[in-house]
C-alpha cells in the first residue's frame, strides 16, 4: 500500500489551473477554486490561473504556452470532460500530448464509481505529459475536482509518497530531448 516516507523531503510542485467555460468567470469559479485552494493547502505553488472559452484551439493553444513556461510543472484544466458537443477539453489535451498516462482515467473512474455511482460513466478525464509538463483534464464539477485532488494527485505529486510519485521522474520527462 501507498505511505508517506518521512525521511524524504517536501518538494513543492508548481501548478496551473486552467477552467474551460463558455459560462464562467473567475469570481464564480467553483471548481477552480477547489482546486487552487488544495493545490496552497498541500503546500504547493499556484502558479497560474485562468479561464477559456469550450474551443479546442484555444484549450490547446494556452496548455502549449504553458508547457514551455518553465515556471509550471503541471496542469490542471476543469470542465469539457463530458459528452456533449461542446466538450472539447479531451481533444484539445490530446492534440498536445506526447506521452498519454491511460491508467489516470481508470482510477479516476474507480474513485467516481465510490462517490456517484455509475454517473462515472460519463467522464472522460485523461492526464498526459508534454515537454516535460503533466496535464491532467478534470471534469468540471467542484465534487470531482475535489475527489481527483485527494484521492489521486495529492498523493502522486508528493515527493514523500511511496512506493513511486510523479515528482521523483519530473527530471526524466524530457530526457528523449537530451539525447543526441
Amino acid at each position: 500500500m501507498s505511505r508517506i516516507d518521512p525521511d524524504k523531503p517536501f518538494l513543492p510542485v508548481r501548478f496551473a489551473v486552467l477552467t474551460v467555460s463558455d459560462t464562467r468567470a473567475l469570481a464564480d469559479d467553483r471548481s477552480g477554486d477547489t482546486l487552487a485552494a488544495r493545490i496552497e493547502g498541500a503546500g504547493h505553488v499556484l502558479a497560474a490561473r485562468d479561464i477559456v472559452r469550450d474551443e479546442r484551439a484555444q484549450i490547446a493553444a494556452k496548455l502549449r504556452d504553458w508547457c514551455a513556461d518553465d515556471g509550471i510543472d503541471a496542469i490542471l484544466t476543469t470542465g469539457g470532460t463530458g459528452l456533449t458537443g461542446r466538450d472539447v477539453t479531451v481533444e484539445a489535451h490530446r492534440d498536445v500530448y506526447e506521452k498519454e498516462i491511460e491508467a489516470f482515467g481508470t482510477v479516476f473512474t474507480i474513485v467516481s464509481m465510490e462517490k456517484i455511482g455509475t454517473s462515472a460513466i460519463q467522464s472522460r478525464a485523461c492526464a498526459g505529459v508534454a515537454q516535460g509538463t503533466y496535464l491532467f483534464a478534470l471534469p468540471g464539477s467542484p465534487g470531482a475536482c475535489k475527489d481527483a485532488w485527494d484521492e489521486i494527485l495529492s498523493k502522486q505529486f508528493d515527493f514523500r509518497h511511496r512506493p513511486c510519485n510523479f515528482v521523483e521522474i519530473f527530471p526524466r520527462l524530457d530526457e528523449h530531448l537530451r539525447r543526441k
